[in-house]
């Protein structure tokens, strides 16, 4: 088992290497969302990687999976689903490998019964935020069924806030389709509250559907509190952070803007998970910003 001091330890080794880069590697709290280097740029504090992207590795053993994460470097991870562990179990992983969960993926359920049980499932975590990891097309058929859409998830972060809790919501690409000359997801965002509704905007799918996500920062400043840190190919294909052609460096000129607090790696179909995500934690740790 990984102790917190030994996680610390290893990642005090790689931010070594990232400084020889002309970074360093100095990690913070979770809402530090960038630290300053000695020679004048930003290293990405903290990273997290959503455990979607090494679900085969968490279904042969949760803590396990959890300790190779820490070992990497990384911080925080972003569960989808507990993998038959209770949430008091999850949060007592967490303390042992020394990460923070911040967030947590969920179903859109709107029912009484089951939302109370999703969000005492997220304070038993530990968790800060409640995210929609996607909606069913019939929440999402015209516009009309968006500005539904939107009341039903205002509804359910103005519960989510009284229990302590922050709601927020993750793209896919439909969401920047157009509808009788609107964009769906501007929609949405319009209609719902921008306190009560976050975004956690995954910067592949904006990008993958057409959107810039630039100008959406520049829309909505302050409310994306959280990003999914996945890369692109010029073909379209998902890629390790770095593989790509996305400008990284150029979008995270926006972390205060935006309102980035969190930077959480996820592949959806990895070639080898664990390599997958350090690689892409060596590429964010030596990034110039």
């Amino acid at each position: 088992m990984v102790s917190r001091r030994e996680a610390l330890r290893r990642m005090g080794g790689l931010a070594a290497g990232a400084a020889a880069m002309g970074c360093t590697g100095e990690t913070g709290e979770a809402a530090g969302a960038a630290a300053s280097s000695e020679s004048g740029t930003m290293s990405l504090r903290p990273l997290g990687v959503q455990l979607y992207t090494i679900r085969s590795e968490m279904d042969n053993g949760v803590e396990q999976a959890l300790e190779r994460v820490a070992a990497i470097g990384y911080e925080e991870v972003e569960f989808a689903g507990y993998f038959g562990h209770s949430p008091n179990e999850i949060r007592d992983m967490l303390v042992r490998t020394g990460l923070r969960a911040p967030a947590t993926h969920i179903q859109p359920a709107f029912q009484t019964d089951a939302w109370a049980r999703i969000l005492d499932d997220a304070n038993g975590a530990g968790h800060e935020y409640v995210v929609v990891a996607s909606i069913p097309p019939s929440m999402r058929t015209d516009l009309d069924a968006w500005r539904r859409t939107a009341e039903a998830m205002t509804g359910a972060g103005e519960r989510a806030r009284a229990a302590g809790l922050q709601y927020a919501y993750h793209n896919h690409d439909f969401e920047f389709i157009e509808m009788d000359g609107r964009v769906a997801f501007d929609v949405f965002c319009e209609e719902s509250d921008p306190d009560l509704v976050q975004i956690e905007l995954d910067l592949y799918w904006i990008i993958h559907g057409g959107g810039d996500p630039v100008a959406f920062f520049n829309r909505w400043p302050g409310r994306i509190p959280l990003v999914h840190v996945k890369d692109r190919t010029a073909a379209g294909e998902m890629a390790d952070v770095g593989a790509g052609v996305i400008d990284w460096a150029g979008l995270f000129q926006h972390i205060d803007h935006a309102g980035m607090k969190h930077f959480i790696v996820e592949h959806d179909r990895p070639d080898g998970a664990f390599r997958s995500i350090e690689a892409s934690f060596r590429y964010l740790s030596g990034l110039e910003i």
